[in-house]
């Protein structure tokens, strides 16, 4: 048995998305005459309870327009040292907008709204100035971590109080909807700008949207070009999001109890000194000092398991809809076997 559990982006297209994309009417987006595009972006800015949203090719790409238009050059971002924005998006902070990044060092990758308030510069010729707060939730290196409502309220009254913009990579943010049982809207009315990623655990092939007020994505629009994410008939594209939106939100919850079914197993084998609190669909755990991560995904890969070892003695599994309960009850047995080698 083969079970990828490396990543939530290695989820393939089902049939019925697939007939989706194929029968999808389609038209130049680059003059917004795409209308499943259309129909994509006002369904998407409905649920958050935005004025607008943008779709583009991907979650990064939302990320990085959302700086640019939230920033000017010698700016400043905090965010949190695990932040997706930081460690994975090649500086793009830097290099497209010119910004530099305060991060904060937190244990799952959530700032409280302290940190803000502790970290925004004073105006001082020698200093950046502060302008943007960016939050992840789920935070992935945090491993699957939710905001608490009241937490994510505070922190974002910590940063509006002090005229700072506010912009939430939520890649994984159906996850959080549905752990913490809230809507999208509530996310979206609290944010300046929000990113959504189509192409994890909801299965499309690729896409993703950012959602903000009427005056913000005009603006994101144009940098969307710049950037060359001006694509013509994506409606193919839009027509995966649309169907994953309509279809497939509820696998997320799955998920959510694969993860802690493994969680539960791996926290009673002799390997595992800790596991970060499973909120969502990923799992990172400690290994015991002795053991290096990619040794151990190794062995994993020889009984037909695919894990991504990170740095520090961690290993990562993502859940996903193409795990089913057999391949879940599969990974159980190989981790507790996988014991007789760590006496």
């Amino acid at each position: 048995m083969r079970v990828d559990i490396r990543s939530d982006t290695f989820t393939q297209p089902s049939a019925g998305m697939r007939k989706a994309m194929q029968e999808a009417v389609v038209g130049d987006d680059v003059f917004q005459e795409d209308p499943t595009i259309n129909q994509l972006e006002a369904d998407v800015a409905q649920l958050m309870g935005t004025e607008a949203a943008l779709f583009c090719p991907t979650a990064t790409m939302c990320n990085q327009i959302a700086i640019k238009v939230h920033t000017q050059p010698m700016d400043e971002i905090i965010c949190d040292r695990l932040a997706h924005i930081y460690n994975y998006e090649v500086g793009g902070y830097a290099y497209l907008s010119g910004c530099s990044i305060r991060y904060i060092t937190t244990e799952r990758g959530l700032l409280q709204a302290d940190d803000i308030l502790a970290n925004i510069n004073p105006t001082d010729i020698h200093k950046p100035a502060t302008t943007l707060v960016c939050l992840e939730n789920t935070c992935n290196k945090g491993g699957g971590s939710v905001y608490p409502p009241d937490v994510l309220e505070a922190t974002a009254h910590a940063a509006r109080s002090n005229g700072l913009k506010l912009h939430m990579d939520g890649s994984r943010l159906f996850n959080a909807s549905i752990a913490g049982n809230l809507p999208m809207s509530f996310f979206g009315q609290l944010m300046d700008t929000t990113t959504l990623c189509l192409s994890k655990g909801l299965g499309c092939p690729a896409g993703a949207l950012l959602a903000g007020s009427k005056a913000t994505i005009v603006k994101a629009r144009k940098i969307r070009k710049v950037l060359g994410g001006g694509m013509r008939q994506a409606g193919v594209l839009a027509a995966a999001g649309i169907y994953a939106l309509e279809h497939q939100l509820d696998d997320l919850r799955t998920d959510h109890l694969h993860a802690a079914q493994i969680a539960e197993v791996l926290s009673q084998c002799n390997y595992c000194v800790h596991i970060k609190p499973v909120d969502s669909n990923i799992i990172i755990f400690h290994l015991r000092e002795d053991i290096a991560s990619p040794a151990f995904a190794q062995q994993l890969e020889a009984s037909g398991i695919l894990a991504f070892a990170l740095d520090a003695g961690q290993v990562r599994f993502v859940l996903h809809r193409d795990i089913s309960a057999e391949m879940v009850n599969y990974v159980c047995q190989q981790l507790s076997a996988l014991q007789a080698n760590y006496g």
